[in-house]
């Protein structure tokens, strides 16, 4: 019975994972001419391109070809890939945001170009440009299943260029095959690509896609073939060195200093598959800085890593285990820590290592090692961090994976407790991607290491999703052990069992303003396995949301919350407040609405309001952001965050501000100027960031950053800095 059940279980499994049959494809030739990347379609040699034509229509509907048609060209040589575009428009109205390089696709004219180089459905890479010649790059991961599987801070070198006629607009891509990775010997990639066209409110694709899938997944590419095998990747040896000069003052200590630091990195690829990353006294002050956002819970947020050294391959380290609750490793640990007052700060990477990506077909590998330097005045110690990652695919797109991660102290410190010396995890994962991608999943367990722990030590889930056109279903179950720990991970709390369950049915009206509605309810219910499975927390949410066809949309919705405290709670982190009393549970409910215009015009906006309960008080929210595009050189966004938070005497009452202007202008394809206010009573803290940035060669860029920072209410300066930093890419 049971060799029965096991032979069911795997053809169950192998069934839900086969992939699916290309049934469009076109031959990618062999030349020896010469293409300049200069949009203009004028060589003669494009003539005998095969195409990639007749798109189908993604929205508003999925069934139709395409209204405004594409046609996408390849040849290529042994050094590079050449694309042709020629995109069809009903005239020149173009919705632009900026001239800026790696630009957001949505509500905005652009094609974009997906490369599934190992033919697995899971990793691709992305290359896109819009009419006026600006160019993107990205990865993604995980068969494109959702936002946290792509990324657009990829940076690799390439040349594009676009040109603009009356009712079309062509581009011409140079790609050099040393920015992808592939099998030596290859004949064969899976392709596909998308298009947003704003003036006739159409996106579509190569490949036919329903909308209930992403429009950047991977079940659904054709293919392009080769005319003769791949060679041997001639990929340079890259360096990056920068110099970067800083004065900077802490007004709160009253000290000031001025550094001049060198530093860099080296790209080394081994083979056509695999990368070697290295680092030295690396510097990020050119990376965006973070949103600050509004936290009226107990627990901390997880912000997304930004900063280049840790993007390629990312998710290879940073997809096991459960994002949200039991993530066990998440990047932004390494390099960023806790002062004696809980406040965050750069812990300095002296240098370190990442060697990831393909050693056969179907088995990928990554190996992370950095060094961090001591803090011995904010008590931070000097940290080794080691993480290797496998991933075996299994059946078409589906992958078993392993983890090992490693922090350990350099030495002792005087400052550093027993149980904080190191910190170790493994764990196993499965991910389970289906046919049509109509199944989704992944179970993992793991486990922790580390002193003075009680045996209530493993990370344990299991999630399994459908998304049909009419449905969307998944469950989540959690368990994370009172001693589970991972110094490296995103471990939202401990000693839980978590059930998430999200039901959504999806309507297609036939007539009306209506693209789509949707029902929706999803409880959330914790339980505290430690305190014999008491029930600790719910939370409840029913709605209703409404795409019309001009793209705008429409929410509302109920919560109804329940929250048990373990330990005394003040919301509105208030200074001296009385906090809400600890071993006590607390029954609420808010409503909420929202409503977001067309973000094709050149003014947009989104509204959100929630009002309601809070704990033994009452809440009202207010969230508004407006964008201004002055196109295509500047482009304007301000957040406005409120909440009055009502707690009955003697807790405290607060009003909560957030507000957050940002401009960005594009004076050329080379030269940008961004700065972003924060201004938050929550965190006491007025910022400036303000960021000149004149790209001088390809990926090669002069940097002059300012932060400023305030006290809200004293309007007293906190801190400040200026750099001066020069960063260059150099082949070898």
């Amino acid at each position: 019975m049971t060799r029965k059940f096991s032979t069911f279980f795997l053809l169950l499994i192998s069934f839900l994972s086969s992939g699916q049959n290309s049934n469009k494809s076109f031959t990618v030739k062999y030349i020896s001419e010469t293409i300049i990347a200069d949009g203009i379609l004028n060589e003669p040699i494009w003539q005998i391109a095969e195409s990639a034509d007749e798109f189908w229509e993604y929205f508003p509907s999925d069934d139709i070809q395409a209204r405004q048609q594409s046609e996408i060209k390849m040849l290529y040589d042994d050094e590079n890939l050449y694309v042709g575009i020629t995109v069809k428009t009903a005239g020149k109205d173009y919705a632009i945001q900026s001239l800026k390089r790696d630009f957001r696709a949505g509500n905005a004219d652009n094609i974009t170009l997906l490369f599934d180089t190992f033919n697995d459905g899971n990793n691709a890479f992305l290359f896109g440009a819009n009419p006026y010649g600006v160019r993107r790059e990205g990865l993604v991961s995980g068969g494109g299943l959702d936002l946290s599987g792509f990324t657009i801070s990829w940076d690799v070198k390439w040349k594009g260029e676009a040109k603009i006629y009356d009712d079309y607009y062509t581009a011409e891509l140079i790609i050099p095959l040393t920015s992808f990775k592939f099998k030596e010997g290859e004949t064969k990639w899976r392709f596909n690509s998308y298009r947003f066209d704003t003036q006739s409110n159409e996106t579509s694709t190569w490949m036919q896609i329903p909308q209930n899938q992403n429009v950047y997944g991977l079940t659904f590419m054709g293919d392009m073939i080769f005319e003769k095998p791949l060679g041997k990747s001639h990929t340079p040896l890259a360096l990056i060195p920068y110099v970067n000069a800083i004065s900077q003052k802490d007004f709160e200590i009253d000290e000031g200093s001025n550094n001049l630091e060198f530093g860099g990195d080296a790209k080394v690829a081994i083979g056509n598959s695999m990368n070697l990353d290295i680092t030295v006294n690396p510097d990020f002050s050119q990376v965006e800085i973070d949103d600050q956002i509004t936290n009226l819970t107990r627990f901390e947020v997880s912000l997304p890593e930004k900063r280049q050294f840790f993007i390629d391959n990312s998710d290879l380290f940073g997809s096991f285990g459960g994002s949200r609750d039991a993530n066990p490793f998440f990047s932004r640990r390494i390099g960023i820590a806790q002062d004696t007052v809980d406040e965050t700060i750069e812990n300095k990477i002296i240098g370190g290592l990442r060697l990831s990506g393909k050693v056969t077909k179907n088995l990928r590998l990554g190996l992370l090692n950095i060094q961090t330097a001591v803090d011995e005045a904010n008590k931070i110690p000097s940290n080794n961090n080691t993480v290797l990652a496998l991933q075996q695919k299994v059946f078409s797109r589906s992958n078993i994976g392993m983890i090992f991660i490693n922090r350990q102290s350099f030495k002792d410190y005087d400052f550093l407790a027993e149980e904080d010396k190191y910190n170790r995890v493994l764990g196993f994962d499965y991910n389970l991607i289906s046919r049509n991608n109509v199944w989704n999943g992944k179970f993992y367990t793991h486990k922790s290491f580390q002193r003075g722990g009680n045996g209530k030590d493993l990370s344990a889930g299991s999630f399994l999703g459908y998304n049909s056109r009419n449905y969307n279903v998944f469950t989540d179950w959690v368990y994370i052990g009172e001693d589970f720990r991972s110094d490296l991970g995103f471990i939202r709390r401990t000693d839980i069992v978590k059930s998430a369950t999200n039901f959504q049915r999806i309507f297609w009206p036939k007539k009306g303003i209506l693209q789509n509605y949707i029902l929706s309810v999803f409880p959330i219910v914790i339980w505290s396995p430690n305190r014999d499975f008491m029930n600790t927390d719910y939370e409840i949410m029913s709605s209703w949301e409404g795409r019309f066809k001009d793209q705008s949309e429409i929410k509302v919705g109920m919560v109804n919350s329940y929250t048990f405290l373990f330990d005394e709670f003040d919301p509105t982190e208030t200074d001296g407040a009385v906090p809400l009393p600890n071993n006590q549970g607390y029954y609420y409910n808010m409503v909420e609405l929202g409503y977001q215009s067309d973000q094709r015009k050149v003014f947009a906006y989104q509204l959100g309001s929630r009002i309601g309960r809070f704990f033994n008080g009452k809440r009202f929210s207010l969230e508004c952001m407006t964008t201004l595009r002055f196109q295509p050189k500047a482009f304007l966004s301000v957040i406005v965050n409120y909440d009055r938070i009502n707690l009955p005497a003697p807790y405290s009452s607060a009003d909560i501000w957030l507000v957050s202007p940002k401009l960005d202008v594009t004076f050329s394809k080379s030269l940008f100027w961004s700065t972003l206010v924060q201004y938050s009573n929550q965190r006491d803290n007025l910022g400036i960031n303000s960021r000149l940035q004149w790209r001088f060669a390809p990926l090669s860029d002069l940097f002059i950053v300012y932060n400023d920072n305030y006290f809200v209410n004293s309007f007293q300066p906190r801190n400040r800095s200026i750099n001066l930093k020069f960063t260059y890419w150099l082949n070898i």
